[in-house]
């Protein structure tokens, strides 16, 4: 086997976060199973990092309920020299504070390329991405279909499926439509499913954002 047959390459990747707020094993669980309950095929896959809070909970239940509800955790980041340990006795990394301070704090790209423009409505079942960039839809974006940004996203017409923008943690993303009538809404990974939305924003011009870590809507 050739020295070149794999490569370690260091890399900052944005990752979901799935952060406790209680030390109760049992309250986390339901916690878990309810969010997912809300919007399954957001989290069905998605790599998360298990942010303890510095509370000290059953890590490898907690872990096991997470990927029975679909998710892959990654790591654990604010642990203890007792739930670091933990972690790693049930296959998780271990990582600092400091991991999610830079996650954070990583500047927007002022390379963003060219947004991707399209000009045909979306139809259920297809997904479009736009990798790197916004996200220009001059057409409706129907029911069951999904359409994702690594940057905000513009609908130039009803939004009736699923929108997800600053897929790769852009907190500054947003997404605005001529019409908000959304299965889900997400910016950098915090989402709003369809009964979240407030009916004085249903079926009006709409932008949403986040502000103070919260996802907002705002009429236009």
């Amino acid at each position: 086997m050739s020295q070149n047959d794999v490569l370690f390459k260091g890399r900052v990747m944005s990752l979901t976060v799935l952060r406790l707020n209680t030390p109760d094993t049992d309250r986390v669980i339901a916690g878990i199973e309810a969010e997912v309950a809300r919007a399954p095929k957001l989290f069905s896959g998605l790599p998360v990092l298990i942010d303890l809070n510095r509370h000290r909970v059953n890590i490898a239940q907690v872990a096991d309920i997470a990927r029975n509800q679909g998710l892959v955790p990654v790591a654990v980041v604010d642990a203890d020299d007792d739930s670091a340990a933990s972690a790693r006795a049930c296959g998780l990394g271990v990582l600092q504070q400091a991991a999610l301070d830079s996650q954070a704090s990583r500047p927007r790209s002022d390379e963003r390329p060219a947004a991707r423009i399209v000009d045909q409505p979306v139809r259920s079942g297809q997904q479009l991405y736009a990798r790197g960039t916004d996200l220009i839809i001059r057409a409706p974006v129907s029911a069951g279909a999904e359409v994702l940004a690594d940057g905000s996203i513009h609908i130039y017409g009803p939004l009736r499926g699923r929108a997800l923008a600053g897929c790769r943690g852009d907190e500054t993303a947003r997404i605005f439509c001529q019409s908000l009538e959304a299965e889900l809404v997400a910016v950098a990974g915090n989402y709003l499913v369809a009964d979240d939305i407030a009916s004085e924003h249903r079926s009006q011009p709409s932008m949403v954002r986040l502000v103070d870590e919260t996802l907002t809507i705002e009429n236009l």
